[in-house]
């Protein structure tokens, strides 16, 4: 079975995105979380060669329909940093393929999930990095063993997708995806608002 697991925080005033916070306003970068997460579920939720689940943390977060669709799973994601909380998403889904993504991208589809799957019949691990050094999407395929995948890594940095793939075993076959936009500061959110042309 294929799974699609969302990553966010509980939309609360002040408690996400301090970064995008400190540049546009803990207001405006509430609605944007809001918006974004609810959209970004509802697109993923489509899919329907798999399941999508919404991870919130904290885990006692209460999941209001209007805000967490209901056509997506619900699970904790636990205590412990970012590495720690992917490293028990995998675990929690046995042998099957999982992708995590973030709930920040706003340009995410489901044809990116699809491409992230295809890439996994080939591949261990599948990366959708981010222009910031980070990653958008880590993915498993059936069976693949993560090991240590997300020890030492510095998160929110632009160090987050190299140190990650510096703890890959070098027997395991690693797939990259295009690049999309996560919006973590002003500048990402401003060029993501910037018409193209």
């Amino acid at each position: 079975m294929k799974h699609v697991v969302i990553f966010a925080r509980r939309p609360q005033l002040g408690c996400v995105k301090t970064r995008l916070a400190r540049d546009i306003g803990p207001v405006e970068t509430l609605r944007f979380y809001r918006s974004t997460l609810v959209t970004v579920t509802r697109r993923l939720s489509a899919g329907r060669s798999w399941q999508t689940w919404l991870g919130l943390t904290p885990d006692e977060t209460v999941f209001d329909d209007w805000l967490y669709p209901s056509m997506a799973g619900r699970l904790p994601q636990g205590e412990g940093d970012l590495g720690i909380r992917m490293a028990r998403c995998f675990a929690r889904f046995g042998h099957d393929t999982v992708l995590i993504v973030g709930s920040d991208i706003p340009d995410i589809d489901r044809r990116h999930v699809a491409e992230a799957f295809d890439t996994l019949k080939r591949n261990d691990l599948v990366f959708g990095p981010s222009g910031d050094g980070g990653y958008w999407l880590v993915g498993a395929a059936q069976g693949a063993r993560i090991g240590r995948l997300f020890d030492n890594v510095r998160w929110s940095t632009k160090f987050a997708l190299a140190d990650t793939l510096n703890n890959v075993r070098p027997s395991v076959r690693v797939g990259m995806l295009g690049e999309l936009p996560d919006i973590d500061d002003g500048a990402a959110y401003a060029a993501w608002r910037r018409p193209a042309g």
